[in-house]
């Protein structure tokens, strides 16, 4: 018979390896958590950061408006155009409308094309194109310039030079007559429009333009318009009243 003899487990032996073993742990979790708070306040004080420099950025006049620049302009004032586009110096610049300005600027009656822009940090910049004026017209009020769109756009004291007289029913962008007549006076070359005074439309096809020698052109519609100014230049070398044409192929004189 065999019997077996088991060591005696001394007391307190599994008790005292945990309790040898606590220390270490709860020193590794009073670590843990510092990481976790200094992780949190971390967090917490770059969200307060980024919230004061946006409201910095938005709110306050810090980065405001501080100058308004202008540029293109020849017969308009800088200043006008400031006014017109009524910038409130101190303005954030990240809450400045572009769009807004521009259009306040666009209602200017010379203004032909407007673009307005930030130059950081504190500045804008708005570039004009002005109106160019291709014809004219006499009225009891003044003289009115006509650009190329046909649009009447405001009023002069004097009549510019080179500038031919317009005679159409209703002068207006959408009139068909007056969209001729500014198309074929940007069309012929400068040596010719330079000879012309007035010019004339009762239809969109039936374009007359009168030189100033008195001599009229029958130029028709507002097509071809490179071929019959070739074929005009050598016949005003013929003597004669009117020039015709309307259909280049056969060009006549009267």
């Amino acid at each position: 018979m065999t019997s077996t003899v088991r060591p005696r487990r001394r007391p307190g032996t599994r008790a005292g390896a945990r309790s040898r073993g606590r220390p270490v742990r709860t020193a590794r979790s009073v670590r843990t958590r510092r990481r976790y708070l200094a992780r949190r306040w971390t967090a917490l004080l770059v969200v307060l950061a980024v919230l004061g420099l946006t409201y910095v950025v938005v709110f306050t006049p810090v980065l405001g408006v501080r100058t308004v620049e202008v540029a293109g302009t020849r017969d308009l004032d800088a200043d006008e155009v400031r006014e017109a586009a009524a910038i409130e110096l101190g303005t954030p610049m990240v809450r400045l409308d572009t769009d807004e300005v521009a259009g306040r600027v666009a209602e200017l009656p010379r203004v032909f094309e407007v673009a307005v822009s930030r130059s950081w940090p504190s500045g804008v910049e708005i570039t004009v194109t002005e109106r160019d004026p291709v014809a004219v017209r006499q009225l009891p009020d003044g003289v009115h310039l006509v650009d190329r769109t046909g649009l009447d756009y405001t009023t002069v004291e004097r009549r510019p030079p080179g500038l031919p007289l317009l005679r159409v029913a209703e002068v207006g962008p959408d009139d068909a007559e007056t969209r001729a007549a500014v198309t074929v006076i940007r069309a012929i070359p400068r040596q010719l429009r330079d000879k012309v005074v007035e010019v004339s439309a009762q239809t969109p096809g039936s374009v007359m333009l009168t030189l100033g020698d008195k001599r009229v052109v029958r130029w028709g519609n507002a097509e071809d318009n490179d071929r019959k100014a070739a074929v005009l230049a050598p016949l005003l070398t013929r003597p004669g009243k009117v020039y015709d044409v309307v259909t280049p192929e056969f060009p006549t004189v009267s």
